[in-house]
């Protein structure tokens, strides 16, 4: 995620059941979160477990999906309400209500605004196109639903989860420690996209395939689409500027920088390595700046940072971005500033960003800085940038800076918006990445992120969607009655209990059974 964060120390594979805090010592923000992940990765399990991959509560299973097109100026999808888990994470399909505003004193107005209320309230169920979280787009042919009447397809649901801080969140920002105060806590969001699937892309080629064809052929997809190939390695080495600043840290340290970071490493755009790129940034991505208003290539900005370390200077590489294109994740070419206007709020970058992008103020566009330059200098060249980002290179090692190096390995497949994290310390003169008994660094996937899949259904033509979805029960039932020979060693259990109690309870049974025998005579 991007935020401020000192470091993430969680790992599944260490088995902690619980961070405990111990008197007299510094709070860290890594140990409470920590603690929540530890939570959350043991609720998620446990409903996977028990649910399966995916799946919804019988009564109340969300994203249903209906096809709706031919009499409609563009083909769209229903997307009912309900809950749905995949691979244990919960999603909330339900639309929220749009409130009732205070009526108007004036009753001919207030008549007025409840006519107007009636006619814009939204209907209890997202469609393709609004769905809160994909930002579909009509103008753009690839976001455009398959015709089925050319060929059925699947939709299917994409999850993952991205962080969003007050840049993106206005409402999370405590008005009350002032403007000139930095934001506090982030959130993390879970983002459900509905999204078409053609039955070519799963690789089969009947054209009515049964439900448990289409599942198994989802699987498979999906198991390719979660799994990353990409691994990169880091270490740090004593750079050879190293004898220029010998009094900033110590002069055998390797890490040269001269306060603690969390370098962050994100894939910027995808694909094969000849094609993809990357970013990278010291402050794990987190020094953003809300947008106030955009006029060609000058931004005015709410603020220009808070200090000299997360402010704006001239030549830094910047993301300019809304909240849609986050979600999207595609990848957009990173502008560099080349003016700034101080008594302004103002910054010119290197182009006007594309159309449709941050103009919206709903959309809370920002701009985020990233601090890789002109591309990591390597056997005495540099680097030319592709897009603003830098080229993956694999096989060799890449300094980002005081000593810090990346390695890319062979044969990667880059997906925009994976990354890793690596911690650089001055007390150790080093960064944290494991490393084998030889202290070579060890290889990692990326520590994000992690994407999740699930079928809904398959489109055949209008009102003819088959569903994929699955339903589980609740695991609460009645006790059911006892059974008359449960009733009868019950008895004898008693009856035997009793009788080895003393001879007070043995006369008591004589005496009833005796009366019970003068009964029967009489």
């Amino acid at each position: 995620m991007h935020a401020d964060l000192s470091r993430l120390t969680f790992h599944p594979e260490r088995h902690y059941s619980a961070v405990v805090a111990q008197q007299g010592r510094v709070q860290l923000d890594a140990d409470a979160n920590e603690q929540t992940a530890i939570q959350l990765h043991r609720a998620r399990t446990l409903a996977a477990d028990l649910i399966g991959r995916y799946g919804g509560p019988r009564d109340a299973a969300g994203f249903r999906v209906e096809y709706v097109g031919g009499k409609h100026d563009i083909d769209t999808l229903y997307i009912h309400g309900g809950r749905y888990y995949v691979d244990g994470i919960l999603l909330d399909a339900d639309r929220p209500a749009p409130g009732t505003p205070v009526p108007d004193e004036n009753a001919e107005n207030a008549e007025n605004a409840e006519t107007a209320k009636d006619t814009a309230t939204p209907p209890s169920y997202w469609t393709y196109w609004d769905q809160p979280d994909a930002f579909r787009d009509p103008e753009k042919p690839g976001d455009r639903l398959p015709s089925p009447a050319q060929s059925p397809f699947v939709v299917y649901l994409n999850v993952w989860e991205r962080s969003v801080n007050a840049a993106e969140e206005p409402a999370l920002r405590e008005v009350a420690l002032g403007a000139a105060m930095p934001d506090t806590a982030a959130r993390v969001k879970v983002v459900w996209q509905v999204l078409p699937l053609s039955l070519a892309a799963l690789a089969i080629e009947d054209a009515d395939p049964s439900k448990e064809v289409v599942r198994a052929a989802f699987d498979k997809w999906a198991q390719r689409q979660a799994s990353a190939t990409a691994r990169l390695a880091a270490r740090s080495e004593r750079p050879d500027h190293a004898d220029e600043d010998p009094c900033l840290v110590r002069p055998d340290a390797r890490y040269r920088g001269p306060e603690n970071q969390l370098y962050r490493v994100e894939v910027h755009a995808g694909g094969e390595a000849k094609d993809a790129t990357f970013k990278w940034s010291r402050e794990n991505g987190s020094v953003v700046f809300p947008v106030d208003a955009l006029d060609g290539t000058w931004v005015q900005l709410a603020s220009l940072g808070h200090d000299d370390k997360l402010d704006l200077d001239v030549g830094d590489f910047v993301e300019f971005t809304d909240t849609a294109y986050a979600s999207r994740l595609e990848a957009l070419p990173l502008l560099r500033v080349e003016e700034l206007d101080l008594p302004g709020r103002r910054v010119r970058l290197s182009a006007e960003p594309g159309p449709g992008i941050g103009r919206l103020p709903h959309l809370h566009p920002f701009v985020r800085r990233w601090d890789h330059r002109e591309g990591p200098k390597r056997r005495g060249r540099t680097a030319a940038l592709k897009g603003g980002a830098v080229p993956v290179a694999e096989g060799e090692w890449l300094p980002l800076e005081d000593g810090v190096e990346v390695y890319f390995a062979k044969d990667g497949t880059y997906r925009t918006g994976d990354h890793w994290l690596v911690p650089a310390r001055t007390a150790t003169g080093s960064v944290e990445w494991p490393t084998d008994p030889a202290r070579r660094p060890l290889l990692q996937g990326p520590a994000g992120i992690s994407r999740h899949f699930a079928p809904l259904a398959l489109v055949k033509g209008e009102e003819s969607a088959v569903d994929l979805r699955l339903a589980f029960g609740p695991l609460a039932i009645g006790i059911p009655a006892a059974d008359e020979a449960t009733l009868a060693a019950e008895e004898q259990a008693h009856r035997e209990e009793l009788a080895a109690e003393g001879p007070s309870h043995g006369r008591s049974q004589t005496t009833a059974e005796a009366e019970s025998a003068v009964e029967g005579d009489e």
